[in-house]
This record gives C-alpha cells, sequence and structure tokens, in this order.
C-alpha cells in the first residue's frame, strides 16, 4: 500500500492562531493559547496518523525582528520549520496588515516548498472582505490552495486536512504510529505553568520568565511535580510571588488543575521562583531551557 509521510510546518506572524490551527488539526492541546504576543517560544511537533500516511504538524513561533537572543534563537526555529517543510501552512487572519513582514513572505516563496494559505477569524468578519484577502493572497501565492476558516469554530478545516494528504510525499512514517508528539511530559508541563504566567501577569513579567521542571515522578494515580519559575530581577520574582504568595497560588492551582486534565491523573504542584539575571541575553541559559533549534 502506498504511504504518505511528511512534515506540515505552521508559519504565520504572531497572534493570527497558529496555535489553535495546530490543536485543532492534530485533535489534542499540544500548544498553549492566549493572546498576548510571543506566545509560542519553541516549535513543537503533533503527530496525525492513519493507515496509509503521517502528518507531523510544526507550530512555530509567530515571525518577528529580533530584539535579543531568545527571540533570534526563535527565528531559528522558524528558518528550520522553513528549511524541513514538505508543505507550509502560511497562516494570516482577516485582522492583520497582509504586507507584515514581506520580506519573509519572499523568503517562503523563494523555498519553492508548497504552501497552503490559511485566512483564520473569518467568524469575524464579512463575506466582502475574506473575498478581497482570498483574492490578495492569490496573487502573493500563485498556484497556492488558499482556505478561509475559523480555527475557534473549527470551521473549513477539514477540505484543509484533505488537501495536505494530496500534497504529502510518498514516504515511510517518520514516527511510530502511536505517537503523538516529540516532546516530553516535562515539556508540556512547563508549557502549562508559563500559560498561566501569560494570563496572569502583565507588562514584561511573562516575556521575562521561564520554567523548568525540575522533578517529574510518577505514582500509581498520582504526579509529583516540582518547577521553577525564572525571573530577571528581584523586583519581577516579588510580583511573581505576590502580596502573601497569593499570586503564586493562583499560578499553581490553575497550571495543577489543567495537568490533571491533560495528564489524567492528580497532581501533586510544588513552584518555586528564582532569579536567572539577563537569561534571555546568555547562550548558557537558553540552551538549558532548549532554545536552540539543534537541540529541540
Amino acid at each position: 500500500m502506498l504511504h504518505r509521510s511528511g512534515f506540515v510546518n505552521i508559519i504565520g506572524n504572531p497572534n493570527v492562531g497558529k496555535s489553535t490551527i495546530m490543536n485543532a488539526l492534530v485533535g489534542e492541546r499540544l500548544s498553549i493559547i492566549t493572546s498576548k504576543m510571543q506566545t509560542t517560544r519553541h516549535r513543537i511537533k503533533g503527530i496525525v496518523n492513519g493507515e496509509d500516511f503521517q502528518i507531523v504538524y510544526s507550530d512555530t513561533p509567530g515571525i518577528l525582528k529580533p530584539n535579543y537572543k531568545l527571540q533570534e534563537t526563535m527565528m531559528r526555529f522558524v528558518d528550520t520549520a522553513l528549511i524541513d517543510a514538505d508543505i507550509i501552512l502560511y497562516v494570516t487572519d482577516i485582522v492583520e496588515d497582509p504586507a507584515k513582514n514581506s520580506d519573509y513572505i519572499e523568503k517562503i516563496k523563494k523555498s519553492n516548498v508548497p504552501v497552503i494559505v490559511l485566512i483564520n477569524k473569518i467568524d469575524l468578519s464579512n463575506q466582502e472582505s475574506v473575498i478581497k484577502l482570498y483574492n490578495y493572497w492569490a496573487g502573493i501565492f500563485p498556484g497556492s490552495t488558499i482556505f478561509p476558516i475559523s480555527a475557534t469554530e473549527k470551521f473549513n478545516l477539514t477540505p484543509v486536512f484533505d488537501r495536505i494528504v494530496e500534497l504529502l510525499p510518498e514516504n515511510p512514517p517518520f514516527f511510530p504510529k502511536d505517537e503523538l508528539t516529540d516532546r516530553s511530559e516535562r515539556f508540556f508541563m512547563q508549557e502549562i505553568i508559563r500559560e498561566k504566567i501569560l494570563l496572569n501577569y502583565q507588562k514584561e513579567i511573562p516575556y521575562s520568565s521561564e520554567v523548568e521542571v525540575e522533578e517529574f515522578k510518577e505514582e500509581n494515580d498520582l504526579i509529583r511535580i516540582r518547577a521553577i519559575i525564572f525571573v530577571e530581577r528581584d523586583s519581577q520574582k516579588g510580583i511573581i510571588i505576590g502580596k502573601g504568595g497569593a499570586m503564586l497560588k493562583k499560578v499553581g492551582t490553575m497550571a495543577r488543575q489543567e495537568a490533571e486534565e491533560f495528564f489524567n491523573k492528580k497532581i501533586f504542584l510544588e513552584l518555586y521562583v528564582k532569579i536567572a539575571k539577563e537569561w534571555r541575553e546568555k547562550d548558557s541559559s537558553l540552551r538549558k531551557f532548549g532554545y536552540f533549534a539543534d537541540e529541540a
């Protein structure tokens, strides 16, 4: 039987819904989602298997012009996704300026990889505006398939899946057929905690924070987890903890509840806060937190 396999890499500007699309196509909540920019920092793979196909989706950070080393490594994840893609899902939406980061669109065009354009969030628009954007993107990516979709409403995603399967090259599976992702349980726990930080703190705090799971011990019906939230300054540590530890407790409770649903086990979670000065600018810290593409 003919078997198709390939890497389908999701690329686009921040906040267009790449992570929501990834989760909807995979059928699992692998990527964290918030309304803040730079929510996705890593390249996260989700694997969908059928009898005669395997789709390896990759969610990537939003395209940006880097201001510090962390953002440089985030863009390396995007660049790597451009290089090893069999199919590119380029995600835009009805809100963003279509010409934003047009230089990167040129890089995508020069890659000669088949492109599927997804115009997301059409539930927030009208038919006239959607048709106008459809025609615009048909001019930018001639010959590419374009789908107006709503990831949150799961509208028009079946034709996207069908087109992906059509474009997949003939290959054996790249991963065992029972695998859902290439990431560890520790990684997903770190992402769950980081999502709660993004949701509960403002300004620079979420972007100066990183999470490391130091201990992840599975027992019969319980997982014991000890995690460290790293920040860059003393003042940020105080904000993370909050008066009488209230904010840290809130983040811990929210993370524990979601982790119990994700892992389908009871969770005992201990959270601590430490300072790692200027970690976003240090290669040693970025390597420790997994921000080098060759180690992702």
